[in-house]
């Protein structure tokens, strides 16, 4: 076994695990990622990033992910696109089991993130990073003077719709029902913002695309109250119907919160189990961007690597 030991096991890729593994790896320490499937997190999935500092012309979702990963590897990190599948942090050394193996580690940086929830459609599907976006805040910009949906009826619905009136020329939001499970102030802003309408009991059926552009075009709306279908020309679609952070493997050893978010310390990525670390969006419903999981990718390898001094 003490070939599989290491000093930290990272469970997750995407900014966060990325930039944890840098970090550790420049500390010397014997590092794991387990990057999981599908390596990269959500960036794998994002047309082109804009915002991220350093690059000013933008850069690709999957080409910055193929950055970060080269980076670790240069520290000396070890990747593995493995699944985790079992984790026991009740005793010391931890163990992490995937199909093949099983490893151990002193530490522990959770990355396993969250994935945002989308509607199912096989037309949804095809238009993903094409006009159909779960991340306003990541993908607003691109919407300039077009019009645009937003479908959900929650505070994040009624946060991405006011955010997406500053590029776009009109939003529209969707919502099966006529009550909303906004708080009523967030309501009250949409409502009250001339460049949003409000379309109740309606679902999207289908999406349909640009022969040209292979873009969102618009939507096909089935009304819930008599089934009648319409036509909506769109320049694009936001889903804002939540997120589900990648818990599971973990439900019954941390403290979990309401939405099933890692609890980690106030201002630190600490857990309730002394060194074990979670960073990026698996603990972050608020924020949910590339630079913040990145930076809380840091701080995890940076209190790994005190946590693993204090041992010693």
């Amino acid at each position: 076994m003490q070939e599989n030991h290491y000093d930290v096991i990272i469970i997750g890729s995407g900014p966060a695990g990325y930039t944890a593994a840098i970090y550790n790896g420049r500390a010397n320490l014997k590092t794991l990622v387990l990057e999981g499937i599908e390596r990269g997190g959500q960036l794998m999935i994002t047309n082109e990033v804009e915002n991220y500092p350093g690059f000013p012309d933008g850069i690709m979702g999957p080409q910055m992910m193929d950055q970060f990963r080269s980076q670790a590897e240069k520290f000396g990190a070890k990747l593995v696109s493995q699944l985790a599948e079992k984790v026991e942090l009740s005793e010391k050394p931890f163990k992490v089991s995937t199909d093949d193996e099983t490893y151990t580690s002193d530490a522990i940086i959770i990355s396993t993130g969250a994935t945002a929830r989308f509607m199912g459609i096989p037309s949804e599907t095809a238009f993903k990073g094409k006009g159909v976006s779960a991340c306003a805040t990541c993908d607003g910009f691109f919407f300039k003077d077009k019009v645009v949906a937003v479908v959900g009826g929650g505070d994040s619905a009624m946060e991405e719709a006011s955010f997406l009136t500053k590029f776009a020329s009109k939003v529209i939001i969707l919502h099966r029902r006529e009550e909303f499970r906004a708080s009523k102030i967030m309501v009250d802003r949409v409502k009250n913002n001339p460049k949003i309408e409000i379309r109740t009991f309606r679902v999207i059926e289908e999406f349909y695309g640009d022969e040209n552009t292979g873009t969102v075009a618009g939507v096909k709306l089935k009304n819930t109250q008599d089934d009648s279908i319409e036509d909506l020309p769109l320049g694009g679609v936001f889903i804002a119907i939540g997120h589900s952070p990648n818990t599971k493997l973990f439900e019954g050893q941390l403290d979990l919160d309401e939405a099933k978010y890692i609890v980690t310390q106030s201002g630190k990525t600490a857990t309730k189990i002394p060194g074990v670390f979670a960073a990026g969006d698996v603990q972050d419903p608020y924020y949910r961007q590339a630079i913040t999981a990145a930076g809380s990718g840091c701080m995890a390898a940076i209190e790994a690597e005190r946590y693993l001094e204090s041992l010693e």
